[in-house]
């Protein structure tokens, strides 16, 4: 996946925006809450997301994933995709979408329905 397509899909799901930070980092954001990140590796394109525990437990050994840099050794269930094998884009894809879900859903009630996500 390049960071166009990332992007593209990121900006595709309900409430998100964009910043540029750390260091070039795309973040994208639900609401005020993080849950996908494009950057943070040197050699290729990195993609760091949060998941559920099992989806962490499943995913943090497999070649190419690792826990997330930062994020995972504060105790946070998030995966960052940093070279192949990796998973493919359509997995990728469905587990950004699984990372706004599972963050949406640690809104607020309120603040969901701000955005239009309930």
């Amino acid at each position: 996946m390049t960071y166009d397509t990332f992007n593209a899909l990121c900006r595709s799901l309900p409430a998100t925006t964009h910043v540029v930070q750390w260091g070039g980092a795309h973040v994208w954001k639900v609401g005020p809450k993080i849950f996908a990140i494009g950057g943070w590796a040197d050699e290729a394109a990195a993609f760091t997301f949060k998941v559920s525990d099992l989806a962490y437990e499943i995913l943090r050994d497999q070649p190419g994933l690792r826990p997330a840099p930062y994020l995972a050794s504060r105790g946070m269930k998030w995966i960052q995709h940093y070279a192949r094998p990796g998973l493919s884009d359509r997995d990728l894809k469905d587990y950004l979408r699984q990372s706004h879900h599972i963050v949406s859903l640690g809104l607020p009630k309120k603040k969901q329905r701000e955005l239009g996500l309930s």
